[in-house]
């Protein structure tokens, strides 16, 4: 535990080195860059004949497809699957839109994939950093693949999984260019306008007592948290939990409603230190199912009859995709405090950059 006082602005000085609370803050502006980046890119007109999407990423370069997947599932014109590693499912075809993400340009499953997408006749799109000297950037150029090849001006950490803007809004558009999706620019712009008012709710300078991320985040402090939420937030669970892991430097893992119901209560008895060592955050919406509504009501009753800790939080959007942008806002923020904290640098992936090394 390194400093419990989150209004203290020497704990950022000193352990934020990177930038990435100015990450966080520049969600909206990694958005609007994608929006008029995009605006050159030209798709083969073939590719709005597939049958199916998908997507192969890995960490935090999936997070945009997979809250791509949750929020649009009913608009998706066209299944949408996201499945990352070495091998490709054998119903990829000449039909598929298949689409590589690695935002470092590095991640070495979705490239094991490529050269036999291309040979089943896949339709190949690329969302990568722009940096020549990564494998996929050179790919990208030999094979003259369509997609997105931004650079990161707006992610002060170069971080992927707070580059999510990339990504995300990178695979909205070249949805939309191929016509699996429709969203009109109008209503990104009110994404973005609601954004910049949720980020200031949460930001560095809002006392603890007036920023709900910062209270939260005090309450997971030395604890395994375990994220719970359903449907169209499903995409931001992952996010989430990702982010807590690596951000703050603590162990999080999350549980979906109603599937947690069916199994996950009865594990709650044992072993007997849950009590002292978990704790259930729930994210709630009144977008969600009524009978998933209710499901959380009675879930948080199990799991606080068990002596577990529960807290949780409600969003106020009123769109799915804002709810998306609101707790993609909030969670980025209460990683970011966790890590201030257990006092460590966000940016710092130690065990990731050890296992990379070791696996070469």
């Amino acid at each position: 535990m390194y400093n419990l006082n989150l209004d203290d602005q020497k704990i950022y000085k000193r352990l934020d080195i990177k930038g990435v609370a100015k990450s966080i803050e520049l969600l909206p502006a990694q958005i609007k860059q994608v929006l008029k980046d995009l605006h050159s890119v030209k798709i083969p007109k073939e590719f709005r004949q597939c049958t199916k999407i998908l997507v192969n990423g890995m960490g935090g370069s999936s997070t945009g497809a997979r809250i791509v997947k949750s929020v649009f599932a009913r608009e998706l014109k066209v299944p949408f699957n996201i499945e990352p590693g070495y091998v490709l499912h054998d119903y990829v075809d000449k039909n598929t839109l298949y689409i590589i993400v690695s935002y470092s340009g590095t991640t070495e499953e979705p490239l094991t994939t490529y050269e036999e997408a291309k040979k089943r006749g896949a339709k190949i799109l690329a969302i990568a950093e722009n940096n020549p000297k990564t494998p996929l950037y050179k790919l990208i150029k030999k094979n003259n693949i369509p997609g997105y090849i931004f650079t990161p001006t707006n992610n002060i950490s170069n971080q992927p999984r707070l580059g999510v803007g990339y990504t995300m809004f990178g695979i909205i558009y070249l949805l939309m260019r191929v016509g699996f999706l429709n969203i009109k620019e109008k209503v990104v712009e009110n994404y973005l306008a609601q954004m910049k008012i949720d980020s200031k709710k949460f930001s560095l300078d809002k006392p603890t007592k007036n920023n709900q991320a910062k209270k939260i985040a005090k309450s997971f402090l030395n604890h395994a948290v375990v994220l719970v939420g359903a449907e169209h937030l499903e995409g931001n669970l992952y996010s989430f939990r990702n982010q807590i892991n690596e951000c703050a430097k603590q162990f999080s893992t999350y549980l979906t409603l109603s599937d947690l119901n069916h199994f996950a209560m009865e594990g709650l008895v044992n072993p007997k230190s849950n009590k002292n060592n978990l704790i259930f955050f729930f994210i709630d919406s009144k977008l969600y199912h009524p009978r998933i509504q209710e499901r959380s009501k009675l879930t948080k009753q199990v799991v606080a009859k068990n002596g577990i800790k529960v807290v949780s939080s409600e969003l106020k959007s009123t769109t799915k995709i804002n709810q998306a942008f609101e707790f993609l806002q909030l969670g980025s923020w209460i990683s970011y405090y966790l890590g201030m904290l257990n006092g460590v640098d966000p940016v710092k992936i130690p065990w990731v950059d050890w296992f990379k090394k070791e696996l070469k």
